[in-house]
């Protein structure tokens, strides 16, 4: 099996016109945050964010198949001393261009940057907002189930006969929990709360995440051979990871100097351009 990986160079708002209808599989994306790397990309203000993004979503909406998944790596700021509401509007309008807002991850940055400011603490905790177009779609939870623990020894040590077959609800309803699933497992589903630093092994970018977040979405909802969008590639992580996860790729950054450093870094493998 072979991947390949597409990667373009242009803006995203005119070059997704020319990926086809219903083809890609994952979107992982983290566009430019309100008013963030002005030296590189410009800054969009925060009132006029949801204006600018409307247009790119509406591309994505388009070219997402009907059992993909879009995650929307996003933070708020704070504007003239309070957080800025942006985030929340961007939400609403995709909801109306006819998204579903279906979850919400929270990425937890373990070592976050230290910091002072005189009325709010220091962010360690960054939004990935999952949307959909049906609530059908592809999820392969198995593929990113987590070691069960030692809590488990405590919690199960001392259940009683009922409890190994059903825990019932109280009211006599059949919302009660089957506590006998828990035993004799290695593995549990995680929660949608990632731990992860911010360290990563690709520093040419003011902004590169680390490769674990793209890798644990694209396990979540890809299989081999699936595509997998990032439309605000960057320094390339998520197309980088992707390939070497069998996935195929499409990249797409409007800044020529990362767009030169990711067709090098893909080189040693196919790669093929729009």
């Amino acid at each position: 099996m072979e991947a390949f990986t597409n990667i373009i160079h242009g803006d995203c708002g005119e070059e997704l016109r020319r990926i086809q209808d219903n083809s890609v599989d994952l979107i992982f994306t983290s566009p430019p945050y309100a008013d963030s790397r002005k030296s590189t990309y410009g800054g969009i203000s925060p009132d006029r964010y949801v204006e600018w993004f409307l247009p790119i979503s509406s591309q994505l909406l388009r070219v997402l198949k009907p059992d993909g998944t879009f995650i929307l790596n996003i933070k708020e700021r704070v504007a003239e001393g309070e957080r800025h509401t942006y985030v929340i509007e961007t939400i609403l309008e995709m909801r109306k261009q006819g998204w579903l807002w279906t979850e919400e991850f929270i990425w937890h940055k373990k070592n976050c940057y230290p910091g002072r400011w005189p009325n709010r603490f220091r962010d360690a905790w960054e939004r990935l907002l999952q949307f959909n177009k049906n609530k059908k779609f592809n999820m392969y939870q198995d593929e990113v189930m987590v070691p069960v623990g030692d809590w488990a020894v405590g919690r199960l040590r001392n259940l009683s006969d009922t409890d190994k077959v059903r825990d019932l609800s109280k009211s006599g309803s059949n919302f009660g929990k089957n506590i006998s699933n828990w035993l004799n497992r290695d593995k549990v589903y995680p929660t949608n709360v990632i731990h992860l630093a911010t360290e990563c092994g690709n520093r040419d970018h003011s902004a590169a995440f680390p490769e674990a977040l793209p890798e644990w979405f694209i396990k979540l909802f890809t299989k081999a051979a699936d595509t997998v969008l990032d439309p605000f590639m960057g320094s390339g992580t998520t197309v980088i990871v992707a390939q070497r996860m069998m996935r195929n790729s499409i990249g797409i950054e409007v800044m020529y100097e990362y767009y030169e450093m990711v067709k090098e870094k893909i080189a040693p493998v196919k790669y093929c351009l729009f």
